[in-house]
């Protein structure tokens, strides 16, 4: 799979912040079964490894990454978890280079125009884009589209259903991050009947573009 495989599979990609592992494998299958196969589960959580190596062993049709990977170390143990690919809030040189060694795909995180350039030196042409509306939304990332058209992104940070279309319009952009799908009561009360058909409609926005 290449990097850009994981900008193309969904216009959202479900940013998933697991407290109980339990809850990964049922809420991973809610997701994939709305449309929504790339998971992002963040590191932000003690359980987070052990939700996406429970996702990568029991839900086959998932495309379980990890989010929120800051260090090499983690970069290493995601890998070794089953994550298929890793995203990044931001990037430095050591964690650019962990990133480009673990093999998988990996989306770097930038918010400025300079991050952007740098990232295209190195040959990095798809990218996240965080936090997307404290950073400017989708007038920066169109004002970027006319130097920099080589470069792709996933926004991610306070996106919801009513924005995610005009991100979605933009032809530097192959889908966006956000968890408006996972609302808390659902998660907490296992509603995945209900996740599920937040996710079909999430994986629908991009007909309305």
């Amino acid at each position: 799979m290449t990097s850009s495989s994981v900008l193309d599979l969904a216009p959202v990609v479900p940013v998933v912040v697991v407290d109980d592992p339990s809850d990964a494998v049922p809420l991973a299958r809610a997701l994939v079964a709305g449309g929504l196969p790339a998971i992002e589960v963040t590191l932000r959580t003690p359980g987070a490894l052990e939700a996406i190596r429970a996702i990568a062993g029991a839900v086959p049709d998932a495309v379980v990454g990890a989010g929120t990977v800051i260090t090499p170390e983690q970069v290493t143990d995601a890998v070794r978890a089953g994550a298929r690919f890793l995203v990044s809030p931001g990037w430095t040189d050591v964690l650019l280079d962990a990133m480009r060694a673990s093999g998988v795909p990996y989306l770097p995180g930038v918010s400025t125009t300079s991050e952007v350039v740098a990232l295209l030196e190195r040959g990095v042409r798809e990218m996240k884009f965080f936090p997307a509306e404290a950073a400017g939304g989708t007038a920066y990332l169109k004002s970027l589209n006319g130097p920099l058209p080589q470069a792709r992104f996933c926004p991610t940070g306070g996106i919801g259903p009513a924005t995610a279309p005009e991100y979605l319009a933009l032809p530097n952009v192959g889908c966006v991050g956000g968890s408006w799908m996972l609302p808390a009561d659902a998660v907490a009360g296992q509603d995945w009947r209900r996740i599920e058909a937040l996710a079909r409609a999430a994986a629908g926005l991009r007909a309305q573009v």
